[in-house]
């Protein structure tokens, strides 16, 4: 009758020691985890940042292009409500050095920020009749001689 409470208290569980160190590869393992949500969850804000700020950017620019007046050259800012948050944009119109076509950029930030959260560039100029930007590029590459592609 002994022998058979002896195995009986041999088996009887985990020692408080065992228990302790389950516990703590659980607690690490769940601070883990969190750490990891975490991050995931700031680069989700960032990037969901980043896709309305280019949105608003390329906003702009479809504005300046549908205009359809050659853009005038220099700095406009302003602020805009999209997704239920405030931004600020500013767009610098500069010359190209080819005759009435114009780079812009337009650059998205949070209003009183000193970064930027996207920054895009888009071309606008002279409106011509349809089919007519054809023609003028392969007249263009007569005269250099060479393909319309071709770089000389």
């Amino acid at each position: 009758m002994t022998k058979s409470i002896a195995r009986n208290s041999e088996q009887r569980g985990f020692t408080l020691v065992e228990v302790m160190v389950a516990l703590l590869i659980i607690a690490l393992s769940l601070t883990g985890i969190a750490v990891t949500m975490s991050g995931m969850l700031n680069n989700a804000t960032a990037l969901r940042e980043r896709t309305y700020a280019s949105w608003i950017a390329q906003n702009k620019i479809i504005e300046i292009r549908a205009s359809g007046a050659i853009p005038e050259t220099g700095e406009t800012s302003g602020e805009v409500d999209f997704a239920n948050s405030e931004w600020a944009w500013r767009s610098v119109i500069s010359e190209t050095g080819i005759e009435n076509f114009y780079r812009i950029d337009v650059s998205v930030s949070w209003p009183d920020a000193e970064g930027e959260i996207r920054t895009v560039t888009g071309f606008a100029g002279e409106p011509v009749a349809p089919g007519q930007a054809n023609r003028i590029w392969i007249a263009g590459a007569g005269q250099r001689g060479g393909n319309p592609g071709a770089t000389n």
